[in-house]
């Protein structure tokens, strides 16, 4: 049968929530999984600091720049992000995802890109993805000018020019520490730490240095584009572009909060992920806050994840809360710009988060075969019927909600796994787990459902989106 919230527990929830004083589903946090907790406090300020100094050795790592030398250019640069992370943990299977990228606007020649990545198989095929990107440039003015809307600033959208030579590398100093030598190294140091961990994980972890993000998202694009290829199911991807600079270009100094950028609408599966991020990063990490941008990324700016979500795949930005401008897509991106220990708080928000959702059960399903969300007010009219698929390893289920209005998750309430037993009065149509909340009103509220382990580890929630509608004419 489905199961029923008490009246008498459910006015006293109506009650609270009228009085503005309901239980809110981050102030009380679960006892916390102390695997999770290791492997947080595993990351090391001094490693990021190694890997950041070693990028930086390499002068550029333009995508146009040199193949050829043994400790200059792109070409040393990805061999040594190779050879690195297969030095981490034998359970990691590195490799080149290698794609060859025509010429045409910023590729001024057809070029060989190849991401480095580490995955580390779990339990189920699907995956969980770690990234930054570790290719360069620096532009005339950078990015300080671009801001300023300076004379000197070339289009950003406007391709590099040519050297006398085509076929020459562009070889201009372009050491990139921060943008994005910081997301690379945090997203190694992780591949490191999840790597040497011993934990098995019920997701599949990729560590992604993506390449070829300053000529337009295209390695990650060439990725995403093969996993819809190839149906390869990712259910999340934590991108990290510039996340090492504590200090902003106007003075501004902010080492304890991190911005999170997702693509909307507000129920879409990348702000879905970016409240996950809030929730448990924030409860692994209490220190560090994690800021949530309501928007796909900076104004006029883009990162990797643009290129995840588009494709329907969650994906979210993280971003420094102070950035100093001047230094970026240009020379002075340098070792000095970086605060350790600033960056490796956001490595340690990015691990809690990925390694929670990767010991989680998968997201429940709410939707029927032909993609209609399985919520109605049967059978009084004026109940809240929810119902969903079940989650394998779940043993209950977090059922969230907030108003209507509201961007973020007010409300929950955990229920058991009786709620998923059998139903043999249930419409032929309906899901298999069921839940009805009397008296609260469909219209008013927005509803998810997440499915959680014996160990208390939960998945994303699924929120309950009505389709859209289709257009009807206007009265003549």
């Amino acid at each position: 049968m489905i199961a029923t919230v008490r009246p008498g527990r459910l006015a006293l929830v109506l009650m609270a929530v009228v009085a503005g004083v309901a239980r809110d589903a981050a102030a009380q946090p679960p006892d916390l999984d102390p695997r999770i907790v290791k492997l947080v406090q595993t990351v090391s300020d001094e490693r990021l600091g190694v890997i950041l100094k070693k990028l930086e050795s390499f002068g550029t790592r333009h995508l146009l720049s040199s193949t050829d030398k043994p400790d200059k250019g792109i070409g040393a640069a990805r061999e040594w992000i190779l050879a690195e992370m297969k030095s981490y943990s034998p359970r990691l299977q590195v490799a080149f995802d290698v794609h060859v990228l025509p010429k045409g606007g910023r590729v001024t020649r057809e070029v060989e890109a190849r991401n480095v990545m580490a995955v580390l198989p779990g339990k189920s095929p699907r995956r969980i993805y770690v990234s930054g990107h570790y290719d360069t440039t620096a532009r005339v003015g950078g990015q300080g000018a671009a801001n300023a809307g300076g004379p000197t600033f070339r289009d950003p959208d406007a391709p590099t020019p040519p050297p006398a030579d085509p076929n020459a590398p562009v070889d201009n100093p372009a050491p990139g520490v921060n943008d994005d030598g910081s997301g690379t190294a945090l997203t190694m140091e992780l591949a490191r730490v999840f790597g040497q961990s011993g934990i098995d994980f019920d997701a599949t972890l990729v560590f992604m240095c993506h390449v070829a993000e300053e000529e337009g998202l295209l390695g990650a694009r060439a990725h995403a584009q093969k996993a819809v290829a190839e149906k390869i199911r990712i259910d999340a991807v934590l991108n990290n572009d510039i996340v090492g600079g504590s200090v902003g270009g106007n003075g501004i100094v902010d080492g304890a909060t991190i911005r999170v950028y997702s693509e909307g609408p507000e129920d879409s599966p990348s702000r879905e992920l970016a409240r996950f991020v809030q929730r448990w990063g924030e409860r692994y990490v209490p220190s560090h806050k994690v800021r949530l941008m309501s928007r796909p990324d900076r104004f006029g700016r883009g990162g990797d994840h643009s290129a995840y979500s588009p494709l329907g795949f969650a994906a979210v930005g993280f971003r420094e809360s102070r950035e100093n401008f001047t230094r970026q897509h240009d020379p002075r991106d340098t070792f000095e710009g970086i605060s350790l220990p600033y960056l490796a708080q956001n490595a340690r928000v990015n691990a809690a988060s990925a390694a929670a959702l990767a010991l989680a059960p998968a997201a429940p399903t709410v939707n029927n075969q032909r993609g209609q969300p399985q919520i109605s007010r049967r059978t009084s009219g004026y109940d809240a019927n929810l119902t969903w698929t079940p989650s394998e390893g779940a043993v209950a289920y977090r059922i969230f909600w907030r108003e209507a209005w509201g961007p973020d998750w007010q409300h929950d309430l955990l229920v058991g796994g009786d709620a998923c037993a059998a139903r043999p009065n249930a419409p032929a149509n309906s899901l298999p787990c069921g839940l009805v909340l009397p008296n609260m009103q469909i219209d008013d509220f927005v509803f998810g459902v997440a499915a959680v382990d014996a160990q208390g580890h939960e998945s994303l929630v699924t929120p309950y989106v009505a389709p859209p509608r289709a257009a009807t004419p206007a009265r003549q």
